[in-house]
């Protein structure tokens, strides 16, 4: 059952079918970031008083949000022949130049993307324009950046700005032990990381090895927007991530960034921290925005939740 569901709008749905019908394969936090927004998106909409339901589709169905490649493909085509509803895909990516492999998901993707949908959300402009330099075109597009739960990702109870007394928190999360979710350079970064004046966290999944950095495994949504409070600034190192919900998370914790030139992320962040390119430059940029703390934090602006599912209405056609 979905988030923010009551017994007589599942009975309702079972027989008519959602309003709006997300089609994911969800699983339970903590997990990937489509995953995590998906949760607050859905979490958003139903607060609003609209009816969504996962991976079925009914008569009063208007909506069908089906996200990249993860869902029931037969459920989807079976639903779509017999009912209706607007189609809209969801699409981060290009999935081959984020994982580093070759491109057949994402023509994949595009074939699903030709058969299925009426228009296509993507969630960064970054994804979009990757996509088109693969010669993927796809039908309607539009970019919604990703947004947190706002219930769980906040500025209440966070630390003091750092001030001089005691040594500046840094902090670096990922789900994924992928390479390019920038292990390697946190782990440089851990070596050669002015450790009187900085110290660095890490928590999720990494390959990587660390000396002198904490490392916390995999922790709930809500335990680590505390965590993420109790530090000053975000390490962003990840190569290619279309619109990565872990920034999006720390930003909204109040974190100004410290971010690899990659992917969405300079979308994301926009003047709430500095940019890097690798080893030569990172120490620099976090000096920096150690330097000016209380400016950069103040210029953090990434979309709210509330924002993001405005636009998502639109595009859906519901407002």
């Amino acid at each position: 059952m979905m988030a923010g569901m009551d017994i007589l709008t599942a009975i309702r749905e079972y027989f008519s079918g959602p309003e709006v019908a997300i089609f994911h394969k969800f699983q339970k936090p903590p997990y990937g970031g489509g995953n995590q927004f998906l949760l607050a998106l859905t979490g958003e909409l139903s607060r609003r008083g609209i009816s969504v339901g996962a991976n079925k589709i009914g008569k009063e169905t208007k909506v069908v949000l089906f996200n990249s490649f993860e869902f029931d493909r037969n459920k989807l085509e079976k639903g779509r022949k017999k009912f209706a509803a607007k189609m809209i895909q969801r699409l981060a990516g290009p999935i081959g130049t984020y994982r580093g492999t070759d491109d057949r998901v994402d023509r994949e993707i595009w074939e699903w993307n030709g058969k299925y949908a009426d228009s296509t959300i993507f969630i960064s402009d970054y994804s979009y324009r990757k996509y088109l330099e693969l010669g993927l075109i796809y039908k309607n597009p539009t970019t919604i950046l990703n947004a947190a739960d706002p219930a769980i990702f906040n500025r209440e109870g966070r630390i003091a700005p750092p001030d001089g007394t005691r040594r500046i928190k840094l902090i670096a999360t990922a789900w994924s032990n992928n390479p390019k979710k920038g292990g390697p350079i946190l782990a440089w970064l851990d070596e050669h990381l002015d450790h009187s004046k900085y110290e660095l966290t890490f928590v999720g999944r990494t390959e990587a090895k660390f000396k002198g950095a904490t490392i916390i495994a995999p922790v709930p949504s809500e335990k680590l927007a505390e965590i993420l409070r109790e530090h000053d600034i975000y390490i962003a190192p990840s190569e290619d991530d279309p619109c990565s919900n872990a920034l999006v998370e720390a930003l909204t914790c109040g974190l100004p960034a410290v971010f690899r030139r990659s992917g969405g992320h300079p979308e994301l962040v926009r003047e709430g921290g500095e940019g890097f390119t690798g080893e030569s430059d990172i120490l620099q940029a976090i000096d920096k925005v150690a330097g000016d703390f209380s400016t950069y934090q103040a210029k953090i602006s990434n979309p709210t939740l509330e924002e993001t599912a405005d636009k998502y209405l639109k595009a859906f056609g519901l407002t």
